[in-house]
């Protein structure tokens, strides 16, 4: 019971860290600073945010593996298992990768006349962090579909 308990607090807490971000916390703060000040907010934010993703997801991912081992519904199970690997591999990339990316040139967004290809790979890249995002919170609520039907086969 307790590693189905670490699991369940795992996915919801990383589901909820995106569903509070994207539609509380990042709107408010885009919509009441200024452009400059807004940017540097998130990005004291992303460090934690993306933390919390990556600790959720490995032990979401390691206990939906033990479940696939140990329990019925094997492939119910594994299904979820794999929803959640492709939500970590993407969630270490947007943090990894893309996060570092649009933290190195964020600054063009502030600036009064941006150079015009430096200001389009700011919103290619910002574009694909919003899509990563949606992803993993897609993929984390496939999962938890997943999970119901583990422990509705289970009992």
């Amino acid at each position: 019971m307790l590693a189905l308990f670490v699991y369940l607090l795992s996915l919801v807490c990383w589901m909820g860290a995106i569903i509070f971000f994207s539609f509380f916390v990042a709107p408010v703060i885009f919509t009441r600073l200024p452009i400059a000040e807004a940017g540097k907010v998130v990005s004291v934010i992303f460090p934690r945010y993306y933390l919390l993703g990556y600790g959720a997801g490995i032990a979401a991912l390691a206990l939906a593996v033990y479940f696939a081992i140990s329990r019925g519904a094997r492939e119910w199970w594994s299904g979820t298992a794999l929803l959640l690997a492709v939500a970590l591999a993407l969630t270490l990339y947007a943090g990894m990768v893309v996060r570092p990316a649009v933290d190195a040139i964020r600054e063009v967004a502030e600036e009064p006349n941006p150079d015009p290809a430096r200001m389009a790979e700011f919103d290619r890249l910002h574009r694909l962090s919003v899509t990563l995002n949606g992803s993993v919170l897609m993929l984390d609520l496939l999962a938890l579909a997943g999970s119901a039907g583990a422990l509705s086969r289970h009992g």
